[in-house]
């Protein structure tokens, strides 16, 4: 699949620039959803067995995608869900920063308070930035994990990912991939822990997501919320079998087969496309997108190095014209994220020259208005 044929699955309006919140549906997912749905609907007799053959089928996608081995990914409902899966199958210190996305600090103290056999280790990051050189730092001799974000929600930072196994060892590596799962080339054999979602780069709708696990993740995590689908058994009847020795222990019930198929498309629309591709496109559009900034002294406090950064721009204006940059991008049809004093958007290998050209419009009303 070529790039244009990828950009082509984009259905959306002109003006969305906030993937990093949701990504609206691409059109192979949505084709995805009502043809399962119309199966489901009808219920002929033998179309009930498609619904099994999602699971498999959205493991061998993930595979294509992150290089795990199919056997070594499980289907999850969300990123949150993996992530309590990895945390509360840890055992000793991990360090992690306090200032990560709410889901990590609050699965780490949770494993903590309830199992009392991991302890979260608080890292002090370089102005918000975890690096391999803070890292390497803070790295006590207890340390069995590391934990980030791959990309960050707020400063949209980019992780050095092997940087960071190089300073960290044979410890485990877990990161939270959902800001740059899709559109970033990321290096993910030198991770063990890969929990991300599918509904907001990857376009796949709420309730898509996987845990990939390496050999030493399924080696020494506990799969502790391993429910009856987690055995090598259908139906283990009158008895309690072991967790599976695969990545399927991690699974609590019977997931959802439709959704399965959704992130499935997406994952092998990826896959086709090949994450460079898309990475390089998704680069192009956020260099412009901080050019039109730069043009109206928007001040741009996200990374600019195509090192540093994925597909999330955040501007940081003075704290009395947060509100006028957030109207001028609402009054012209332009939808973005709002938080803690800055503005976010994220821009996807699709975003339009229409986009940008009512980006560059709220910026000039901005410039404006601020100038008075």
């Amino acid at each position: 699949m070529t790039i244009e044929d990828f950009q082509a699955g984009f259905d959306e309006e002109p003006g969305y620039l906030d993937y990093a919140r949701v990504g609206p549906l691409s059109r192979s997912v949505l084709e995805e959803s009502t043809a399962f749905g119309l199966v489901l609907e009808r219920a002929r007799h033998g179309s009930m067995d498609a619904f099994g053959e999602q699971d498999a089928r959205m493991r061998a996608a993930a595979s294509a995608v992150t290089g795990f081995p199919a056997d070594h990914v499980v289907f999850q409902p969300n990123t949150s869900t993996g992530l309590m899966h990895a945390m509360f199958g840890l055992t000793g210190t991990v360090l992690l920063s306090p200032d990560e996305f709410p889901t990590l600090p609050i699965a780490a103290v949770r494993a903590q308070e309830a199992l009392h056999v991991v302890q979260p280790a608080w890292l002090e990051t370089d102005h918000g930035k975890i690096t391999p050189a803070r890292i390497r730092d803070q790295l006590e001799h207890n340390v069995a994990a590391v934990a980030v974000s791959l990309v960050d929600a707020r400063t949209g930072y980019l992780v050095d990912l092997d940087g960071i196994r190089q300073v960290i060892g044979d410890r485990l590596l877990i990161v939270d991939a959902i800001q740059g799962f899709g559109v970033v080339d990321a290096p993910w054999e030198v991770a063990d822990v890969i929990a991300t979602g599918g509904q907001k780069w990857c376009r796949a709708g709420w309730g898509t997501g996987l845990l990939a696990l390496s050999d030493r993740a399924l080696e020494r995590l506990t799969p502790v919320f391993s429910g009856f689908s987690g055995t090598e058994e259908a139906e283990p009847w009158g008895h309690v079998p072991p967790p599976a020795p695969s990545a399927r222990a991690y699974r609590v019930s019977n997931p959802d087969p439709i959704a399965q198929a959704r992130f499935a498309a997406a994952l092998e629309e990826i896959a086709a496309t090949g994450a460079g591709a898309i990475s390089a496109a998704v680069a192009e559009r956020v260099s412009r997108v901080i050019e039109l900034a730069d043009e109206f002294a928007i001040p741009v406090v996200s990374s600019r190095g195509e090192q540093e950064r994925a597909g999330i721009v955040v501007f940081e204006p003075l704290a009395e014209q947060v509100t006028l940059l957030t109207a001028s991008l609402h009054n012209h049809g332009l939808t973005a994220t709002t938080r803690l004093g800055t503005v976010r958007l994220s821009v996807h290998a699709a975003t339009s020259t229409e986009t940008l050209e009512m980006l560059r419009a709220a910026f000039v009303s901005y410039s404006t208005a601020a100038s008075y």
